[in-house]
């Protein structure tokens, strides 16, 4: 059995650092650092600072590339740190957005209880798991909740969609809009603003887009961003599960997402403009990560915008300059 790697208290790790070629211009600032948020979870912002020693397959060395500093890694850290806020703030509108435009379908064809009947929904989507996992939802919440409590009480436990909905996780949300049927995930869709031109399509990306509406997969895609922000993950330069990207550049709004398919938080942030500008008209939001990529990221030595996905130019889309 292979022994567990040993404990190193943060003098050695610096040593370590410092012997590797970093350059330590204030050690008790990377003491600071070291100590507050770990060796462990900094050493995957320098690790693209190692050297690299072997093209095919990618490798790198332990020592750092001449000229890397401590202080880089710091506001690179940083960096992703605000950018995964902001995503946090975003993907909470758009969760919220979504609920609403649930609501409001859900209730005007079947009323406060249509998610409960299947007639609403696909044949193949799994309507039994969806509302087994809904209770168990409702039976977390309706210790704190209020509004649970009440309709409990008053009501037999019958729960509204719109109360429902409130205690719902945004992957049961996203779940019930790929449920539903093409007609209604299009008109929910058109209330975000997507109008995608499916006569640009060819014959086979067309019937996809009628079977299922692009934003089903996207709106999966967010969840796992959202998630990866939840649990204070990395968003820079990291690959995400790709989500395509053909019927969305029908548009002229994502004409900057790349070409197939996008599997960087770059699309998804798009995606996440396009939405916001519309729940949210005027919103600050895009002149923030616009700012934020164009501040501290860009002045960041041997880093690059590409590796969140950004394409050359892409600030001269119009999403990013409104």
């Amino acid at each position: 059995m292979v022994a567990v790697k040993e404990y190193e208290p943060i003098s050695n790790l610096i040593c370590k650092l410092s012997q590797r070629k970093m350059q330590l211009d204030d050690r008790s600032f990377a003491e600071q650092w070291l100590r507050n948020v770990g060796y462990y979870r900094l050493s995957a912002y320098w690790y693209p600072y190692r050297e690299l020693i072997s093209d095919d397959p990618p490798s790198r060395g332990d020592n750092f590339i001449p000229g890397t500093k401590f202080e880089a890694i710091a506001v690179l850290y940083e960096f992703d740190r605000k950018l995964r806020t902001l995503v946090h703030d975003g993907i909470e509108r758009i969760e919220i957005g979504l609920r609403t435009q649930l609501n409001e379908y859900l209730g005007e064809v079947g009323g406060a209880l249509a998610y409960q009947d299947p007639v609403h929904f696909r044949p193949h989507f799994d309507h039994i798991e969806w509302v087994r996992i809904a209770k168990r939802r409702v039976e977390r919440a309706q210790k704190d909740n209020t509004a649970i409590r009440h309709h409990n009480d008053n009501y037999g436990g019958q729960i509204p969609i719109w109360v429902l909905s409130e205690v719902l996780d945004f992957s049961d949300v996203s779940k019930l809009y790929e449920g539903l049927f093409a007609t209604a995930q299009y008109r929910i869709a058109e209330n975000f603003g997507i109008n995608i031109d499916l006569t640009n399509l060819s014959n086979n990306q067309r019937r996809k887009a009628k079977k299922h509406h692009p934003l089903v997969r996207w709106f999966e895609h967010l969840t796992i961003i959202r998630n990866t922000s939840a649990h204070h993950s990395r968003l820079w330069n990291r690959s995400f599960t790709p989500v395509s990207t053909t019927a969305l550049r029908t548009m002229d709004e994502f004409q900057s997402l790349p070409d197939t398919q996008s599997e960087q938080v770059y699309g998804a942030l798009c995606v996440m403009n396009v939405l916001l500008r519309k729940l949210s008209p005027n919103t600050s939001w895009p002149a923030k990560v616009r700012e934020l990529i164009e501040g501290s990221f860009a002045e960041l030595e041997l880093r690059d915008p590409s590796e969140i996905g950004c394409p050359d130019g892409w600030q001269k889309n119009p999403i990013w300059n409104e």
